[in-house]
């Protein structure tokens, strides 16, 4: 059943809003967890809204993986994925993710994951939401490190050339 509508303007104004303020405060202190905490009300409401079951395991992986990315930052958590697994790259879903710190690769997984439920989701609300994660979800990886920003950003334009 679809769910209600009546205040999710308001709703999705406000967290966006929040997200925004996260972006802005993180940028400026430096402080990523500012962006993760201010985010984490956007990816519950998008997880509250989703309905279908690839987008309900979507977004509730989304928020899954927000809360790790914030005990990564708190316990300032050093782990380089690619070494471990000796590849730089790899499949998730049907979009090749790069590999590394752990805590770049959380929210190059959040983004994959927004997309997926741009993509996936019929609601203007929920498809609102997936953008801010989207969008937030790059200036988590820009607050961790500008360099991999860089490099992340370059490969998510080539990928999405390849695949048009």
């Amino acid at each position: 059943m679809a769910k209600p509508t009546k205040y999710a303007p308001h709703i999705c104004t406000a967290v966006t809003i929040l997200a925004l303020i996260g972006i802005v405060v993180g940028l400026t202190t430096g402080n990523t967890l500012w962006i993760v905490f201010l985010l984490l009300p956007t990816a519950i409401y998008e997880a509250y809204r989703t309905e279908g079951k690839s987008t309900k395991a979507s977004s509730l992986l989304l928020v899954a993986v927000l809360i790790l990315e914030a005990i990564l930052i708190i316990f300032n958590v050093d782990f380089n994925l690619a070494e471990y697994l000796g590849t730089s790259e790899r499949y998730i879903g049907s979009y090749l993710v790069p590999l590394g710190e752990l805590t770049i690769v959380g929210p190059t997984v959040m983004a994959i994951l927004s997309v997926i439920l741009f993509v996936r989701t019929r609601g203007i609300y929920t498809r609102w939401l997936a953008a801010v994660i989207f969008i937030t979800s790059f200036a988590i990886v820009y607050s961790i490190d500008p360099n991999v920003f860089t490099d992340l950003f370059k490969y998510a334009v080539d990928e999405g050339l390849r695949r048009i």
